[in-house]
């Protein structure tokens, strides 16, 4: 085990500001809201349960804590049948058979002794639950608990232990508690419902699309030398997108600075409807959204944003 006073690592932000700030210096544009909830996570030791649709930048805000803050990151990726043995730990059957073929072979008969040697430490492999309950060199790693709503409601159940007091009990060597919390970022984009016992452990906010105006500046972020023009009808084209179609799957701002770094490798300087269809695969990614979109309904969104835009200058 390391002694707290040799954890290292950079010193969590001591006011809402200086998260805003820690934030930026990563490039991530966030609201206030946004930073004020996740100072208080971290002030108060508590998970944070980011909810919102896909693509709109909940993953990626563990990714930089653990970049800014230099920890560690653990990354516990959920889906549909996930179990304990793999995401918290299993123990190495092979190196255990091996242990009783050697001690029977010297003689050794005593199968108490022979139980609690190999059902030791030495012979566990941890998962990423086990491991974010680990002291680490550079400080509480953040733990990414990532969508957690593809997982099944027993695998829920199991997360109460570790969000209400930071340990795992494992039967055969007993509970092992983290010496420091994790810094603990739980997603989920809503697919399901997460039962109410593990949302009262967490603190909790929605992450919604961005305005415009945030959009932009995430863009002009994100992908360097984007031109100014083309970069405010892409937001503009995808902000109508999102408020006057009901697309079976809306843009996210992945596929926003996606679709914008893919017209800027194209040297594209503005929208038009022919580049807009053949590149439509970048935004939207089912094909009934995309013949929606395409053809003469991009010509008419272009041509109409474009009206937009001169208007307001």
């Amino acid at each position: 085990m390391y002694d707290e006073k040799t954890l290292k690592g950079a010193a969590l932000p001591q006011s809402i500001e200086e998260t805003l700030t820690l934030l930026s210096s990563a490039d991530y544009v966030a609201d206030r809201s946004l930073a004020t909830v996740l100072y208080l996570a971290l002030k108060m030791k508590r998970p944070l349960f980011l909810e919102g649709e896909a693509g709109v930048g909940k993953t990626e805000i563990a990714k930089v804590l653990s970049r800014t803050l230099g920890r560690d990151l653990i990354r516990l990726q959920c889906y549909e049948g996930l179990d304990v043995s793999t995401a918290v730990y299993e123990w190495n059957y092979a190196a255990q058979m091996v242990e009783i073929r050697v001690a029977e072979a010297s003689g050794e008969t005593d199968r108490a002794e022979l139980g609690q040697n190999i059902f030791s430490e030495r012979f566990l492999i941890e998962r990423p639950v086990l491991r974010a309950m680990r002291p680490h060199l550079s400080g509480p790693p953040v733990f990414l608990i990532d969508e957690l709503d593809r997982a099944d409601e027993a695998f829920e159940a199991f997360l109460l232990e570790v969000l209400s007091d930071s340990q795992v009990t494992i039967p055969e060597i007993g509970t092992i508690r983290a010496p420091q919390p994790p810094i603990v970022i739980i997603t989920t984009n809503r697919t399901r419902e997460i039962h109410d016992a593990l949302k009262r452990r967490c603190l909790y906010h929605w992450v919604d699309y961005p305005d415009a105006e945030r959009e932009l500046t995430i863009v002009r972020t994100k992908v360097p030398g984007v031109n100014e023009r083309l970069s405010a009808e892409v937001v503009a084209f995808v902000q109508k997108l999102r408020h006057d179609y009901e697309l079976f799957k809306q843009p996210g701002v992945a596929e926003t600075i996606d679709w914008a770094t893919a017209l800027t490798e194209l040297d594209q300087l503005a929208l038009n409807p022919e580049m807009v269809t053949d590149t439509l695969g970048t935004l939207l990614k089912y094909q009934d959204d995309i013949e929606r979109i395409q053809g003469s309904e991009a010509k008419r969104i272009v041509d109409e944003l474009k009206k937009e835009i001169v208007a307001g200058m």
